[in-house]
C-alpha cells in the first residue's frame, strides 16, 4: 500500500540492504507471496558482487591463468613473448561485477520487488501501529518512508583498521583499492593472512610482486587446520612468497616514495620498505545510522547485532542477517540465514536454525584451501577421540595428469559415533570439491556409508574417498 503523494509505502517486510543476503531474503519472500520492498545506497549485489567475492575472483583466474601459461612448457607446449595487460584484467573483473548486479536489478523487476536507492534508517514503530518504519534518505534529506510488519537488516560490513594502519588509498590500501591498481607494485606488504589477505597476496605475486604476508598469529590462514595450512604455506613459500608469522606491524612511516614498517616479534623489531602495504584484518559490521538504539536492537560482545537462532533480534518485528549479525562472514553464510528468516516470518513448516559448524569455507589461493566442521585441534580441544584420515594429491592419477599436485585431503571422524566431524583440503579445485563434505555433513553419513560410495576414475573426488579409507586404515593407493 502506497501514499506516492507523501512517499509513504508500506510492505510486509522491507529488507535494508541488497547483498547475498538482503537480495536472497526479498525474492524468497516475494515467492511467499509477501510484499516485498528493498533498499540500497550502492549497488545491487553488495561487496559480494562488486567489491568482494566475485571480482576477486576474476582478478585470480587472470592470475592462473598467466601462470600456467608462464610453464605452459610442462605440458609439451610452446607459447612466446607471455605478457600481461593490467588494465584489460581490471577492467574484466569490473565488467563480471557490473554483469552480476545487473542480474540482480532484472531479478528484483522480475519478482515484482521495489528498489529505494537511498540509506535506510529504523524510525521506531509507527503510531497506533505495530509497524516498523525505516526512511530511506540521499544527501541527508528523506526522500520515503517505508512501513512494514518486518523489517530484515543486511547492511553488511567493511573493511576493519587499528590506528596508524589505516588505509588512506595512496600508500596504504584496502580492498577496494588492490582491486583496482593502476600498476603492480615492485613490493607489497599484506597486513593480516585471512581469506582476503592471502587471496591478495597470490593474485600481486602471480604478476611480479615481491610479496609479504605479516600474520599476528603462528599460521597463515589461522581459521583453517594448522596441518593444511602449513601445506598451503609451504607451497606458496616454494613459488616466492614471503612470510613472518606470530608478528605484528606496529608503526607505517609513509613516505611520499616507500613505506617503512616497523615488526614486532616477540618484543624483537625490525624495519623494512615496501613500495605498497594492503590492509586485510577482517571486518567490521556496518551498524552506525541506521537507528538501532531508536528502535532498540541490542549489540552482543562482539559488536553485531544480536539475533537468536531464526535471525530475530531483541526488537519485534526487526531482524538481522548476514555480516552485521556476526561470523563467519561469508555470503553463502548470509544467503542461508535469508531463508530461514523469511521461511519464519511466513511460518513455513520444517524451518531449521543454521548449523554453523555446517558453514564450509573456501580460500582461492594457489593452492586453494577448503574446509567444513571442526580442525583436529578443535576436536581434539572438545575431548573427542578421533579418528584422522589423510591423502595427498601425488598420488591421485588426475592431479598427476594435471601437473597440481601440491595438496592434501584430511577427515576427522569421531572413534566412537563415526561422526564427520571435520574435513579440510588444500590443492587444486578443493573449492569444489568440499560440497561433497557439506553434503554428507549435512546429511549426517557415517563413515560406512562414505566407505561404500562409488567415486568415479580418474577424478580430484577419488582422494576423499581415499581420505576416508586412511581413517580407518583401509586406504588403497598410499
Amino acid at each position: 500500500m502506497s501514499d506516492k503523494k507523501n512517499n509513504q509505502h508500506s510492505f510486509d517486510v522491507v529488507v535494508v540492504g541488497a547483498g547475498p543476503g538482503g537480495y536472497v531474503a526479498a525474492i524468497r519472500a516475494a515467492q511467499l507471496g509477501l510484499s516485498t520492498a528493498i533498499v540500497e545506497a550502492n549497488h545491487l549485489g553488495g561487496i559480494c558482487l562488486n567489491w568482494g567475492c566475485i571480482p576477486t575472483k576474476a582478478l585470480l583466474k587472470s592470475a592462473e591463468m598467466y601462470q600456467k601459461v608462464s610453464h605452459i612448457e610442462n605440458y609439451g607446449l610452446s607459447v612466446k613473448n607471455v605478457d600481461f595487460d593490467l588494465e584489460k584484467i581490471v577492467k574484466r573483473s569490473r565488467d563480471v561485477s557490473a554483469k552480476l548486479s545487473g542480474g540482480i536489478s532484472h531479478l528484483m523487476k522480475k519478482h515484482k520487488i521495489p528498489v529505494f536507492s537511498g540509506y535506510g534508517q529504523l524510525m521506531g514503530e509507527k503510531a497506533n501501529s505495530q509497524l516498523q518504519q525505516v526512511s530511506v534518505s540521499n544527501n541527508d534529506k528523506v526522500e520515503s518512508i517505508l512501513s512494514g510488519k518486518h523489517i530484515i537488516l543486511a547492511t553488511g560490513a567493511r573493511a576493519k583498521s587499528f590506528p596508524g594502519l589505516e588505509a588512506d588509498g595512496k600508500k596504504v590500501w584496502s580492498y577496494r583499492e588492490a582491486l583496482v591498481p593502476k600498476e603492480i607494485p615492485k613490493s607489497l606488504l599484506i597486513i593480516g593472512s585471512g581469506a582476503i589477505g592471502i587471496e591478495f597476496a597470490n593474485f600481486y605475486h602471480a604478476f611480479g610482486s615481491d610479496v609479504t604476508v605479516v600474520e599476528a598469529m603462528d599460521q597463515i590462514m589461522p581459521f583453517e587446520d594448522k596441518e593444511i595450512s602449513a601445506v598451503a604455506q609451504k607451497a606458496m613459500a616454494k613459488r616466492g612468497m614471503k612470510f613472518k608469522l606470530a608478528t605484528k606491524v606496529v608503526e607505517l612511516d609513509r613516505l611520499q616514495e616507500q613505506v617503512v614498517v616497523t615488526l614486532d616479534k616477540n618484543g624483537k623489531r625490525e624495519q623494512f620498505n615496501v613500495d605498497q602495504i594492503i590492509t586485510a584484518v577482517g571486518v567490521r559490521p556496518n551498524i552506525e545510522n541506521i537507528g538501532l538504539e531508536l528502535a532498540g536492537v541490542d549489540m552482543d560482545k562482539q559488536g553485531f547485532i544480536d539475533v537468536d537462532d531464526f535471525c530475530q533480534t531483541s526488537a519485534s518485528g526487526i531482524y538481522a542477517i548476514g555480516d552485521v549479525a556476526g561470523a563467519p562472514c561469508l555470503a553463502h553464510k548470509a544467503s542461508h540465514e535469508a531463508i530461514i528468516c523469511i521461511e519464519k516470518i511466513a511460518a513455513q513448516k520444517d524451518v531449521h536454525a543454521l548449523d554453523k559448524s555446517m558453514v564450509p569455507a573456501c580460500t582461492y589461493c594457489f593452492p586453494q584451501v577448503a574446509s567444513i566442521g571442526l580442525t583436529e585441534q578443535k576436536a581434539l580441544d572438545q575431548d573427542l577421540k578421533v579418528r584422522v584420515g589423510r591423502f595427498p594429491f601425488q598420488a591421485n592419477g588426475k592431479a598427476i595428469a594435471q601437473g597440481d599436485t601440491d595438496g592434501l585431503v584430511k577427515v576427522i571422524f569421531d572413534e566412537v559415533t563415526g561422526e564427520l566431524l571435520g574435513a579440510h583440503m588444500v590443492g587444486n579445485d578443493v573449492t569444489e570439491l568440499i560440497q561433497g563434505f557439506t553434503i554428507a555433513k549435512t546429511m549426517e553419513t557415517t563413515e560406512d556409508e562414505l566407505m561404500q560410495t562409488v567415486f568415479p576414475h580418474p577424478t580430484l573426488s577419488e582422494m576423499m574417498h581415499e581420505s576416508v579409507l586412511d581413517a580407518f586404515q583401509r586406504a588403497i593407493h598410499i
